[in-house]
């Protein structure tokens, strides 16, 4: 017979590190080697009246404590952390079952009673009783007892979709550690030999439906089931049960049943109680198809109004990283190759001889020399005048002019443009773009990009933000910085684009992203190309394949007022293009692409009349020499 098919996403909710060795264990004997996938899922609980933003720096904490549960892991056995937060545990933990698609939830069990009120429940907790009401998918409960040579597996059965379940469960630990599957039916004491034979019979019919494999039977004559199981127990060294129906006995209730329950509860050895998901019937789906037909369209689109707020706030607390979660440079390295990624820096620059050597000394140095983290560097110059070409190639980077790139399509001035091109002379899977006229440079503004992508997988495109001083007379003062943002671009995404409101620098220079995502969308070629970027990967990813990290603070060269107006100038340009296109409505006859900027002088007053408009570079995807060269061997190392 064909093996029953094992579980291909499991999520394993961890309360507490230290204790997760054997829920991790665990999971990796019962997943399926081809393709399956385990998340360890950490919650951060925010009470009531507190905004969900509030858990970010909660949950930073509870993303390093996952990272000690890697070191459990199995060799080979996929596995990623997730935190989420949400007003309760089980809401979370359901969420994110749902949304991952799981086949199994494990959850563990200390093996302490509960007191007071929850001693009404289930013996296990009021958290995993309420995922089990609602829960996507089947669930396995784990009393732990430190089980590691596992020589036996008993698995008692009396029928039924659990017993199945169990089965098959316990196979799959008893194969992977090569141990002794025994599978247990009581029966009342007394009974004649052909009852008895009628029962091994049925037992060993059970077994063969649903078991490959070599599997001892037992049939035991027990006048107390419990104290039968028990005693199997002793000799075994872990237990694997199906729930029964769910009862109440001297006032408390047993959502996996008694019998199940009280095994886990006096046992010696591992107790593992599986529960399937409740079938939903067809009443249900007509209920749930007529309350879909009766929200009407304005009823909806009142819903989704209220929810941006929370989902944004959602987002705010659970993808918020901290630069210091990824400050271990080797485990980056070691996700890296583990996926087989490939990643590209791109060093965008336009005459800035006074910084570039040392950030592409230190790049080179600290990521390409002391760790491989960095497959290529590239400085991409905008036609500079002063040494930055020279200086940055002396470094040991590859230096590429971006007007000499895609000479066909022509070249048009800006950052934008440059890191458009930069798509076609790189090769990384994972771009990192950091700007170079930064002061206070460190590798941070590198790995802290890169760090979420390597993470999390659902992670498609995050953004830098930091301290801001800003230099006033020769004199470094704290706060002013990022006047753009906060006059022009926070105002405009708050009111046209709510769910990107909870991004601390939109128009921060340090982001990297993934070149599936980059390649296919488009880019605005000068100051217009961070908030396109948004607009535009949001559209794509969605904002839960979004993320932003701390990386501290900044110090770079600041713009005088008439450089940030013509800034603020083409970003609300952009803004409109983007807000007239997603509306499908033309909300101005013609959109102004020229500036006037008052002069004075002695006796003078005019006005200069400035161009200002930002072009746009089609999704690379879209140019016929990017596809070639992709389509063909690409270069290892590309530094110079």
């Amino acid at each position: 017979m064909t093996a029953l098919p094992l579980p291909n996403r499991i999520v394993i909710p961890v309360a507490n590190p230290a204790t997760a060795e054997e829920l991790i264990r665990l999971g990796a004997d019962l997943l399926d080697p081809r393709s399956g996938e385990m998340t360890a899922l950490g919650i951060v609980e925010v009470p009531e009246g507190m905004p969900l933003s509030e858990g970010a720096t909660r949950a930073r904490h509870a993303r390093r404590l996952l990272q000690r549960v890697l070191d459990f892991v199995p060799e080979g056995t996929p596995i990623h952390p997730m935190v989420r937060i949400g007003r309760h545990a089980a809401e979370g933990i359901v969420e994110a079952a749902a949304e991952l698609e799981a086949d199994l939830i494990v959850f563990g069990w200390g093996g302490k009673a509960p007191a007071g009120r929850e001693a009404l429940t289930s013996p296990f907790s009021a958290t995993i009783d309420e995922v089990l009401r609602e829960s996507p998918c089947d669930i396995a409960v784990v009393k732990q007892r430190g089980v590691r040579d596992l020589k036996r597996v008993v698995v008692p059965v009396r029928g039924g979709p659990h017993a199945e379940l169990a089965l098959r469960v316990a196979s799959a630990i008893a194969r992977r550690h090569e141990a002794t599957l025994a599978v247990l039916h009581v029966v009342p004491p007394g009974i004649t030999l052909a009852v008895r034979a009628q029962a091994e019979r049925a037992l060993a019919a059970f077994v063969r439906q649903h078991v490959d494999g070599p599997v001892e039977t037992l049939v035991r004559e027990a006048s107390n089931v419990r104290a039968a199981i028990l005693r199997e127990a002793d000799h075994s060294d872990i237990v694997v049960m199906g729930a029964a129906v769910p009862s109440a006995v001297d006032g408390a209730t047993h959502v996996f049943g008694a019998m199940p329950e009280a095994i886990a509860t006096r046992s010696k050895t591992t107790v593992v109680v599986v529960k399937t998901r409740e079938s939903i019937g067809r009443q249900t789906f007509e209920q749930l198809a007529t309350r879909a037909e009766s929200l009407v369209a304005a009823d909806r689109a009142a819903e989704e109004s209220r929810a941006v707020p929370a989902r944004v706030e959602r987002w705010f607390g659970e993808s918020n990283f901290h630069h210091a979660e990824f400050a271990d440079l080797r485990r980056l390295v070691q996700l890296k190759e583990k996926q087989g990624l490939t990643v590209s820096l791109v060093l965008p620059t336009l005459n800035e001889e006074d910084t570039i050597g040392p950030i592409v000394r230190r790049a080179i140095r600290e990521m390409v020399g002391r760790v491989p983290l960095l497959d290529e560097v590239l400085v991409m110059d905008s036609a500079s005048t002063d040494r930055t070409r020279e200086i940055a190639e002396a470094e040991g980077a590859r230096v590429v002019q971006h007007p000499d790139v895609l000479t066909r399509y022509g070249s048009f001035r800006g950052k934008g443009e440059s890191l458009w091109k930069s798509l076609f002379e790189t090769s990384g899977d994972l771009i990192v773009w950091a700007d170079t006229d930064v002061r206070n440079w460190h590798p941070r503004m590198v790995y802290g990009t890169l760090g979420p992508l390597l993470h999390e997988t659902r992670l498609q495109y995050v953004k830098g933000y930091y301290q801001r001083p800003i230099v006033q007379g020769g004199v470094l003062r704290e706060g002013g910085g990022g006047r753009v943002t906060e006059l022009v671009a926070r105002p405009l995404i708050n009111l046209f684009f709510p769910e990107l409101s909870g991004f601390i620098q939109p128009l921060s220079g340090e982001y990297a992203g993934r070149r599936t995502l980059l390649e296919q969308i488009p880019f605005f070629t000068g100051y217009a190309v961070e908030i396109g970027h948004l607009i535009d990967v949001a559209e794509r990813a969605g904002l839960d394949g979004l993320g932003q990290v701390d990386l501290e603070r900044r110090v770079h060269r600041n713009q005088e007022l008439e450089g940030l107006s013509r800034m603020s100038f083409v970003i609300l340009q952009a803004v409109m293009k983007r807000i007239e296109e997603r509306r499908k409505a033309r909300l101005f006859a013609e959109l102004g692409s020229t500036m006037k900027l008052p002069r004075s002088g002695r006796g003078r007053l005019s006005l200069e009349v400035i161009e200002l408009a930002d072009m746009e570079r089609p999704p690379m995807v879209r140019i016929p020499e990017y596809l070639e060269r992709r389509s063909g061997a690409l270069p290892d190392v590309l530094i110079g």
